[in-house]
Parts: C-alpha cells; structure tokens; sequence
C-alpha cells in the first residue's frame, strides 16, 4: 500500500479552516469539496489514458483520453457524498458506486448496509471517497469489497488519517493495489476513535446531526 500525503498551501490553508469549530456547516461542505478537488488531482496522476487523434483548428495532432473501462467514484454513505462533487468535477466521465457503512460506536467495527455498484469490477480503477481514515475498519473493509468484485487499482481519498488507521491498512491490505491520498497524517486517535487533533465527525460537520 502507498500513502500519499498531498503538501501544498492551499490544502493546509483549507484544512486549517476545516479544523476550526467556529467553521459553520455550509463553509465546511465548500471547503471539503475544494479540498477534495486538489487531492483529486493528485490521486488521478496514474488514471488510465489512451492515444488519440484529433483535429485542432490548425493541424492534427495526437493526445489523450480517458479509457475503457471507465473509473469508477465510490463514496462511502454518509459522510463521502460531500466529496463526491469535488471529485467528479475532475473525473465527469466517470462511473459512480454507492457503498453505506456504518460503524458500531462500541466495537469500532464496520459493517455494509447498502451497495449500488456492479457485481464485477475487473480491470476498473475505483477512487473510495471517506473523509476520515480513522481506526481503518471502514476503509479495510470497502477495498475488500472492492477488491472482491475485480477491481484491480484502489485509490482512497480522505481528507485526514490517523497512524493508527495506515497501520491497519498496510497489514490487512499488505500487496494489495492501493494507494490512500489524504492531506494530512494526525498525530493519533483518542479513546472515542476520533482523530487528534482532527476535525471532529465530518458527517455532523458536512451535515448536522439530524439522527
């Protein structure tokens, strides 16, 4: 597994913003998507492309596109849908899949509720959106799914991770094709798994706590 840690001024000028309490909802969700926009940049350096000849107004030339089959987007519900926007703005041509799990608060174990993807994924590449690598459960547990059904290149974007959360990815995952692309690494998780110093529950941030 490759972790990518994104190092730019204007990830860490967004993030800043993101981590402060006082950053109402509405701005959260803005600067999520913005923030999502530029680790998507840097998670697409690898998508696949073909050759291709075009006409310019002036001359042929030859340049690329996307190709077959196309990538594919998977949020993880609830919290990944406010990263969805970000991403596919860079990706329009991409496929979206839908995967909701939830996390037992005791346990800190994650479990599938829903999917809405196809059954077989071979040969796609497949971005996992997640804000939070935390304890790592969720996202272990989604890139096997992936995995699973075919895919054979497993892009994560979160907006933060924890040590304790690469550290499960890297022995559960270990030679699996995956990359974590995250703006930043904190320094720890604290008793209730939350990151520190982190940015408190993104799904509340993005969302409220409407229950």
């Amino acid at each position: 597994m490759r972790i990518h840690v994104v190092d730019h001024p204007l990830v860490a000028h967004k993030l800043t913003t993101l981590r402060d309490k006082r950053t109402d909802s509405p701005t959260f969700r803005r600067l999520a998507d913005e923030l999502v926009t530029l680790l998507a940049y840097e998670a697409t350096r690898d998508v696949r492309t073909e050759q291709v000849d075009i006409e310019t107004p002036v001359t042929t030339t030859t340049g690329v596109r996307l190709s077959h089959p196309r990538p594919m987007v998977v949020p993880i519900l609830r919290a990944g849908l406010g990263m969805l926007d970000g991403m596919v703005r860079l990706l329009p041509t991409a496929e979206v899949g839908f995967l909701g799990m939830i996390r037992d608060e005791e346990t800190l174990q994650a479990s599938t509720y829903a999917t809405r993807m196809p059954e077989d994924l071979s040969g796609r590449q497949v971005y996992v959106l997640d804000p939070m690598l935390a304890t790592g459960g969720t996202l272990v547990a989604a890139i096997k799914e992936l995995i699973s059904r075919g895919a054979d290149d497993v892009t994560a974007l979160c907006l933060l991770a924890a040590p304790q959360g690469v550290e499960l990815m890297e022995r559960e995952l270990a030679g699996a094709p995956v990359t974590v692309v995250t703006s930043s690494v904190d320094e720890r998780l604290n008793e209730q798994g939350y990151i520190v110093p982190g940015l408190g529950d993104a799904g509340d941030r993005m969302y409220g706590t409407a229950g």
